[in-house]
């Protein structure tokens, strides 16, 4: 099943079922990662990466320190879908990448967008 990317009326399912999800942090302007994968249970997360902590971004407990960047596994369940927003204050847009290539959402503060399982409510099949 492929995930959706949907922003206000429109939807683009697109054919993978684990990404990584990433921003620059408004504060920090540090970069943000969390790989997540799609189960049947929805989007489960899977790890998750920044390069610092500070503003709004402790480090948590059990995460380890590689090459410079903090890696831990954050305790989430799976989630039915995730809402992307921007606050105006950040650098850049969220980007969506998997299999090497990187698309941008959002790139207005005012572009919400929704990442879900496709379902019959999101396509007209």
């Amino acid at each position: 099943m492929p995930i959706c990317l949907i922003a206000g009326s429109k939807v683009t399912a697109i054919a993978l079922a684990s990404f990584t999800l990433a921003w620059t942090h408004s504060v920090e302007k540090v970069r943000w990662e969390e790989d997540w994968e799609l189960s049947g249970a929805g989007l489960r997360i899977v790890e998750a990466r920044v390069k610092g902590s500070g503003a709004g971004m402790e480090v948590p407990d059990g995460a380890v320190l590689r090459d410079g960047v903090w890696h831990y596994v954050p305790s989430l369940p799976p989630q039915r879908e995730l809402l992307l927003a921007r606050s105006g204050a950040t650098v850049g847009s969220w980007e969506l990448c998997a299999e090497g290539k990187c698309r941008e959402i959002g790139a207005t503060a005012d572009a919400a967008a929704r990442i879900a399982a496709c379902t019959s409510e999101h396509t007209d099949d």
